[in-house]
């Protein structure tokens, strides 16, 4: 079988675009508010959806590094059912969430409601920004399978 293309080698100034893309949607967060290390877990919280296990690995690990309790990481995927996050934080991770299960077309009224409650509109604006960045670069490396490994 023939080893999957590598999105970023075949086509460099795309993958530099969509790097450039991603400073620019850190920097709208932490603008936005958000510290660096839950900007991590929602970047991971998107690849934990996608099953995007090289983000899921290099988010993790920059999270840790961003000084993110490990209590925060090690229950993102069940955080509805903790007490470890803001309310402005769920709703960000409400957000992010319906925008990466978008399969039905629409962001619903409910979490958009519950999103503009919690958050200003230019965080509504850079948690959306997140979503589509990220659901792209879990496409780039599934589609590349970027290995994952110790």
């Amino acid at each position: 079988m023939k080893e999957r293309i590598n999105l970023g080698k075949t086509s460099p100034e795309m993958y530099k675009k969509v790097v450039e893309l991603d400073q620019l949607v850190s920097a709208d967060l932490e603008g936005a508010g958000f510290t660096e290390g839950f900007c991590h877990l929602l970047k991971l919280r998107v690849s934990q959806i996608n099953g995007c296990a090289f983000c899921m690995k290099m988010h993790s690990s920059d999270a840790v590094k961003s000084e993110e309790s490990l209590d925060r990481l090690a229950v993102l995927s069940l955080w509805k059912e903790t007490q470890y996050f803001t309310e402005t934080e769920r709703a960000a991770l409400t957000l992010i969430e319906a925008i990466t299960n978008i399969s039905d077309g629409q962001i619903s009224d409910d979490v958009y409601k519950v999103a503009s409650s919690e958050l200003t509109d230019v965080q509504i604006s850079s948690v959306q920004w997140a979503g589509v960045l990220m659901n792209s670069w879990n496409r780039i490396a599934i589609a590349s399978r970027y290995p994952v490994g110790v």
